[in-house]
């Protein structure tokens, strides 16, 4: 059976699931659709063309759905779309697209965003992505699965965090991190490897000591990356976590790749 507090106000056109639990003083827009178990806080506001997966948790003072915040934003019909078992904690702010993003922003299964973080326009969010406290993504920005963005962050418009990747409290993020990178600072930069994140997933010791080799190749201070990468591709040759890396790194992107300091490429 499903929870609806009298003090709710849910539009007609809103669909909601089965056992879906709403508390006080929420307010659900014509165009949200719940999945089945979806729990709304008190004070929650899902707005705009949104739908939000099964088993999602949302609290108090949530705003979901509503217009981004760019100027070039023409009330376009455009999506916001949160998987499944996710977790948004209060203060949280969430934007649908824009028609120069391709309409839709999309938030992946089983996610953590903690107090006051803030997901703008034609994000691609992918599933096990944490969003520490008041962590900022600009427009267009791609994080891969099981990424971890430390509080206080903010990553720039079109930046792509690759998956296992981790960036340091406080750090301002203007390019690319590789997968399984480690970055912090202002502006951010490469530091090495998330070790405890892969040692936490279960990466075999094999795949670590294999990466670790990779990235002292990419990064070293011989040749051109391009030549890095084409001599990482031959030497790493069926190595998928490191072919992952070469891959990222050889794609093409409006942003840099994001660079260890001197000291850190050793």
């Amino acid at each position: 059976m499903s929870e609806i507090h009298p003090t709710a106000i849910i539009d007609k056109k809103a669909q909601l699931g089965t056992g879906v639990r709403i508390g006080p003083y929420c307010s659900i827009g014509p165009g949200v659709a719940l999945g089945d178990g979806v729990v709304l806080h008190a004070h929650v506001v899902v707005a705009g063309r949104t739908k939000v997966g099964g088993g999602t948790e949302i609290f108090p003072f949530a705003s979901v759905g509503h217009h981004p915040q760019d100027l070039k934003y023409n009330g376009e019909p455009s999506v916001l779309e949160i998987g499944s078992d996710n977790v948004i904690r209060e203060h949280v702010t969430m934007n649908p697209g824009t028609e120069g993003g391709g309409m839709i922003t999309r938030i992946g299964d089983g996610c953590l965003f903690m107090i006051g973080a803030h997901v703008a326009h034609d994000c691609q969010i992918g599933d096990h992505s944490i969003l520490v406290n008041n962590a900022t993504l600009g427009g267009h920005v791609q994080i891969g699965e099981w990424a971890i963005i430390g509080g206080l962050s903010a990553v720039h418009q079109y930046v792509r965090i690759g998956r296992h990747a981790m960036v340091g409290g406080m750090s301002g993020v203007e390019n690319d991190v590789i997968p399984y990178g480690s970055v912090f600072g202002n502006r951010a930069h490469l530091s090495g490897l998330n070790l405890i994140g892969l040692k936490r997933r279960g990466f075999s010791r094999e795949d670590i000591h294999d990466l670790r080799r990779a990235y002292r190749l990419i990064f070293a201070p011989e040749g051109t990356l391009q030549e890095r990468l084409a001599d990482v591709s031959e030497l790493f040759e069926g190595v998928e976590p490191v072919m992952e890396i070469v891959e990222f790194t050889g794609a093409d992107s409006s942003r840099s790749i994001c660079q260890p300091l001197l000291e850190d490429a050793a």
